[in-house]
């Protein structure tokens, strides 16, 4: 009986150091750096410090251009209200003479100063 449990033993620590060897084995190929998991895991690293960089060139792009779009936004409004204040100035005129007479209405024309956008 004893002979028995021994030999029982025995081939229970064969099996184990079997499966540890195979264990092993499949291990070793996981985390290769070349081709296994290792060499995926490394590649994905990689590819993510990229795409952080990349992330933070288009976020200071967008903030560049979200900057120059309220500056530009900013002039718009600014000519528009002296449009606005113009075509008011338009309405106190008094009516001119009879176009068919021969007169010939004048226009006064400006150009906006490329400086912040003001009429000059």
């Amino acid at each position: 009986m004893e002979l028995l449990s021994n030999l029982l033993l025995f081939a229970a620590a064969l099996g184990a150091g079997f499966y540890c060897l195979i264990l092993s084995r499949r291990l070793k190929r996981f985390s290769g750096l070349e081709t296994g998991m290792g060499g995926a895991i490394a590649v994905l690293s990689a590819q993510v410090d990229d795409l952080a960089r990349v992330l933070g060139q288009a976020r200071t792009a967008a903030q560049d251009s979200a900057a120059r779009l309220e500056e530009r936004t900013q002039r718009a409004e600014s000519a528009a209200r002296q449009l606005e204040l113009m075509l008011a100035a338009l309405h106190d005129l008094p009516p001119e003479a009879d176009p068919s007479a021969g007169a010939r209405a004048r226009f006064v024309r400006r150009r906006m100063s490329p400086q912040d956008g003001e009429m000059g």
